[in-house]
């Protein structure tokens, strides 16, 4: 899939990708194992499209790791994907180094139990000062959540009279969200051909343009990440306008 690589035009790539990783359990199904040795083989998929994207230049990417819905599950799966986050953050050091990645994460972080925390903020801290992709893991994350703590945090400004409700915009508004310094992503791609967003990134995805494929994620590999890139260069992104209007020239 060189050659597909090859058709990606460096100019006209989003800053800025989202991923909702989706069909680990249906893998290890398909295989007559547990649920969380689906998980255990998603991590060569974040592995690869890390790299992927390091490589391409990518600012940033973030993935659907953990949502606030996740917590209904089995308390053996639930136990079992924290251990396991807490041995891939530790694990992959040495690549988010390598390729000069910096770690970050938002959601409801204080959901998480006290050692996932721990390896989290030890990793946000150790690769702080890397210039490359930005990591962003979505974890104990939802749209509802997000928005919500935002207005909280609206209404807390308000009352202090650090703002007015007349002054409130959608461009201040973002500023209240957990994405406050990340732009707004150009491409979801969702795997395992589920067509729907999941709660994720809500106010950020209003006009994202969205990649699905049947590919479950522990076989999501980087020339995916290129046939997903290279849809996403064909398309016209019009924000609401003609095409005449996006291709006026001045």
């Amino acid at each position: 899939m060189e050659h597909l690589k090859e058709k990606i035009l460096k100019g006209l790539l989003p800053r800025h990708i989202a991923v909702i990783m989706d069909g680990n359990g249906r893998w290890a199904k398909k295989k007559g194992a547990m649920r969380i040795f689906g998980h255990q083989n998603a991590i060569k998929a974040v592995r690869d499209i890390s790299e992927g994207c390091a490589e391409l230049g990518i600012e940033y990417l973030t993935l659907y790791a953990f949502s606030t819905e996740n917590w209904g599950r089995p308390r053996e799966e639930i136990e079992g994907l924290m251990q396991l986050l807490v041995k891939t953050i530790h694990g992959e050091m040495d690549t988010l180094q390598k390729n000069h990645i910096r770690l970050g994460a938002i959601g409801n972080l204080a959901n998480l139990p006290s050692i996932c925390q721990q390896e989290l903020n030890d990793a946000i801290a150790k690769t702080s000062s890397n210039k490359g992709l930005n990591l962003i893991l979505a974890l104990s994350y939802s749209g509802r959540w997000d928005i919500v703590e935002g207005v909280r945090k609206v209404l807390k400004d308000v009352k202090s009279g650090q703002i007015t409700p007349d002054e409130l915009t959608m461009e201040i508004f973002s500023a209240y969200l957990s994405t406050k310094d990340v732009p707004d992503p150009e491409l979801l791609i969702r795997t395992s051909g589920e067509m729907r967003i999941s709660n994720f990134l809500l106010w950020q995805m209003a006009y994202t343009e969205l990649y699905i494929t049947d590919v479950l994620w522990p076989d999501f590999r980087k020339n995916h990440l290129y046939e997903a890139l290279h849809s996403y260069q064909q398309r016209e992104r019009r924000f609401g306008k003609l095409s005449e209007q996006v291709n006026l020239k001045e």
